[in-house]
């Protein structure tokens, strides 16, 4: 019996001791009342075994039969079988014996037989060149690169870009900030053109992966324990326009992207100085106009496939819904939602059932509009002024007349000090060091004018 077990036992005897209620019980226990009630009705019947699963230290109705087992140990313990690994000794032992069993059970029987010894897989190469896709649109590596691209004549600007595995094509604009927004529009502008690519390729930015947050004297947990982490902006739009979002682990991974940002730090940046290019829109002018044009025909490559993986946009895609700032908020009794630190009514003529207390979609778009959606309809609303806070009346308090100013400084602090009274003290007393006793109005020897 485990230790959860136990603890299941003690709420349960808890429970038919009526020491706590049953749904009380379900809670601690981590179970449905009913199931609570199921295993009462057998920890009366059947005593504290109630609370194991009945099929505990059977075997499994899927398990190789231990004579199969046996026999299979004999064979590959021959001479004729020294040094085979698992994935042979499987084969042989199907193609010669007859006994079909997968590779993964093979090298398992192996290994507690002790004829094969675990070891890790070693990596004798690093970073092997990844042969380029088949087709056009299976993915698509996306990246940004933060550059001097105007050399001190303008201002700072950052390059996005998104280059086809396949081919090679890019697709790139300039932005003031590496911003959600302006990856969102870049986005927008090739779903336009050429479609819904099967895959991104990015790398771990806060852009497209959310990041969990821990203190600084503690460690991060293993990927393994981590619990999801909500999706970002972005991944929330891929995922909805059924776009795959794939991780690099490393900057060599996505290569093809890097060696662009290259060439590009050498031959755009040059390109610009020759226009003289000095504000965003004409260094953009001259990217759209002169160098992508110039990469695409002279850089690209044609796919192993003429065929075309991107998707076409369909009906149910909304363009303008996916690519935009989405949050969930709730109704209020008055049927208004508050958003940016504003207050919207929803219009009477949309208010339905179950809209009251529910969670609506909320999207502030590109193009700086707001759309609400409830389900599957969008409601019309209106900025409205909050409703003004109520703050109760507090009783004034009563007046307290002034208290009158203590005496009990007084006569401590003398102008002059009064040296006949100096003089009648006894030396004596001053040699053994005690304090005299002054009268009212006399100052101690010593004591600075204050």
């Amino acid at each position: 019996m485990t230790q959860q077990d136990r603890d299941r036992l003690v709420a349960l005897k808890k429970a038919k001791k009526g020491l706590i209620t049953q749904r009380q019980a379900s809670v601690e226990i981590g179970q449905s009342e009913r199931n609570v009630r199921r295993l009462l009705v057998k920890l009366k019947r059947g005593g504290d075994r109630a609370v194991m699963h009945q099929l505990r230290s059977r075997p499994s109705n899927r398990q190789v039969e231990p004579k199969i087992k046996q026999a299979a140990v004999e064979v590959l313990s021959q001479e004729v079988y020294n040094g085979f690994g698992p994935t042979l000794a499987s084969e042989y032992l199907r193609k010669e014996h007859g006994i079909d069993v997968s590779r993964e059970t093979v090298r398992a029987w192996m290994i507690e037989a002790k004829l094969w010894r675990a070891r890790k897989q070693r990596v004798e190469k690093v970073h092997q060149w990844r042969a380029r896709r088949d087709r056009a649109g299976e993915l698509v590596q996306w990246d940004t690169s933060e550059h001097a691209w105007l050399e001190e004549r303008g201002p700072k600007l950052y390059l996005i870009s998104m280059i086809d595995d396949a081919t090679s094509r890019l697709h790139a604009r300039f932005v003031m900030h590496d911003s959600t927004e302006q990856n969102m529009r870049l986005l927008w502008s090739y779903l336009e053109r050429y479609g819904r690519p099967l895959s991104f390729y990015t790398d771990k930015a806060s852009l497209f992966q959310s990041a969990p947050k821990i203190a600084r004297d503690q460690k991060a947990l293993p990927r393994d324990e981590r619990e999801p982490l909500p999706p970002t902006q972005i991944g929330r739009a891929l995922r909805e326009l059924d776009i795959v979002w794939i991780p690099a682990h490393s900057p060599q991974a996505k290569g093809r992207i890097e060696r662009s940002f290259q060439t590009a730090q050498d031959r755009l940046v040059k390109g610009l100085r020759v226009v003289k290019a000095r504000t965003l829109e004409e260094a953009n002018d001259y990217l759209e106009t002169k160098f992508i044009p110039w990469w695409n025909r002279n850089l690209c490559v044609s796919p192993d496939c003429a065929d075309d993986a991107h998707r076409p946009l369909q009906k149910t895609h909304s363009l303008a819904a996916s690519l935009s700032y989405v949050e969930d908020r709730q109704v209020a009794s008055d049927y208004t939602i508050q958003f940016d630190n504003k207050t919207y009514q929803i219009a009477r003529t949309d208010i339905r059932a179950g809209l009251r207390h529910a969670a609506v979609r909320v999207e502030a778009r590109l193009d700086g509009s707001l759309a609400v959606r409830f389900r599957e309809h969008y409601l019309e609303v209106t900025e409205c002024q909050p409703r003004p806070k109520v703050t109760p009346a507090r009783p004034r308090r009563k007046a307290v007349a002034a208290r009158a100013k203590s005496q009990w400084m007084k006569n401590f602090h003398l102008t002059s000090p009064d040296k006949a009274a100096l003089s009648a003290i006894p030396q004596s007393s001053v040699a053994s060091g005690l304090k005299p006793i002054l009268k009212a109005g006399q100052k101690r020897p010593g004591q600075l004018r204050a």
